[in-house]
């Protein structure tokens, strides 16, 4: 056997050191092979988030990076998040299911301090119908008619209820009612709620069976059903609430989950979230968003709303929001939900 003199042996030790650095930092390939990114999400964008994984996959950053995901109503995945659940990347329905994790340390506090304000995805409400619309259902006041079934997700877990019960309301007061005026149509359309599902998605799945007449849900939601095949129609109050989905990386997140976040917030990732029906984040230059299967007008699929409503210049923010319908004790909508026995 050869014995190598000590030089030798420290030169041998250097090259293994520098080979396993220049392993360590990808050599001359990207950072995120073999990267696994934990995603949590709200359960509507699955199909929407699953493209966009794989257009990401494709790309030098995405390269050898894989997903594991969670999907369910949005208060849950926040709060699941809190309790433990791995996540790299969160695409909430709803801002406060964010801040929840800053304030639990999880996530930074600058998250929101960019471009589009750390929102993902944007849309409206809509009111799916059944087809050729029978009831005649043009607006959010025909909600609360005598003999309307209506299908809408339960505000205590969903952000899509919560979304769609503000609209609602909304309406009514930008049509000049006050403000008790409000509370009693809010009493009379959930007099009218067949199902309070937990998610929107379960929602739209209760709509899907037979239940009810009407479902309250995303824009988005109303086209991918469509596209799924389901034989619906669906309307666009002239009246409505823009939606603000936020995505956000964890303080612990690998670094493929903020390059999949930047992906998906481009042009090319909001084109590919508009071809699943969301509308695309108005801060995004440059979207292609081209035909849209399954709207009312593929070629304008995302027609202008004429009085868009907003939680931050309309009702004040969410903390102002949370506090007056949502409270668990005091919370106006809180409170019919109960007096209903449908909660």
């Amino acid at each position: 056997m050869k014995i190598l003199s000590r030089e030798a042996v420290a030169a041998a030790i250097a090259v293994a050191a520098s080979a396993a650095l220049l392993s360590a930092c990808g050599g001359g390939s990207n950072a995120s092979d073999g990267a696994q990114l934990s995603l949590v999400a709200y359960s509507v964008p699955k199909a929407a988030d699953g493209a966009v994984e794989k257009a990401f996959q494709k790309t030098a950053d995405g390269k050898g990076v894989t997903f594991k995901e969670s999907y369910g109503p949005s208060g849950d995945q926040s709060r699941a998040v809190v309790g433990g659940l791995k996540a790299d990347l969160t695409h909430f329905s709803l801002s406060p299911d964010t801040t929840r994790l800053v304030d639990e340390g999880l996530v930074a506090e600058d998250w929101d301090q960019n471009d589009h304000r750390g929102i993902l995805s944007t849309s409206v409400v809509s009111i799916i119908v059944r087809k050729g619309n029978p009831k005649n259902i043009t607006s959010f006041a025909d909600l609360a008619k005598p003999g309307i079934g209506v299908v809408t997700p339960n505000p205590g877990s969903s952000g899509s209820a919560r979304w769609n019960i503000l609209a609602a309301y909304q309406e009514q007061i930008a049509n000049g009612a006050s403000e008790a005026q409000g509370a009693a149509y809010l009493k009379k359309v959930f007099a009218n709620v067949k199902a309070l599902p937990g998610s929107g998605r379960d929602a739209t799945t209760a709509f899907q069976g037979g239940t009810g007449d009407v479902l309250l849900s995303y824009e988005n939601e109303a086209i991918f059903a469509r596209q799924s095949g389901e034989d619906v129609d669906y309307v666009i109050p002239t009246h409505n609430l823009l939606i603000e989905n936020p995505g956000a990386v964890t303080k612990k997140a690998v670094p493929a989950a903020k390059k999949f976040l930047d992906f998906a917030s481009s042009a090319k990732g909001q084109g590919i979230y508009a071809q699943y029906g969301f509308r695309p984040v108005a801060s995004v230059q440059g979207v292609d968003v081209g035909e849209v299967k399954g709207a009312n007008d593929p070629a304008n699929p995302f027609p202008q709303i004429d009085d868009l409503f907003t939680i931050d210049k309309t009702f004040g923010g969410w903390e102002a929001v949370n506090k007056k319908f949502f409270d668990e004790k005091d919370g106006l909508i809180t409170k019919i939900i109960a007096r209903s026995g449908k909660s």
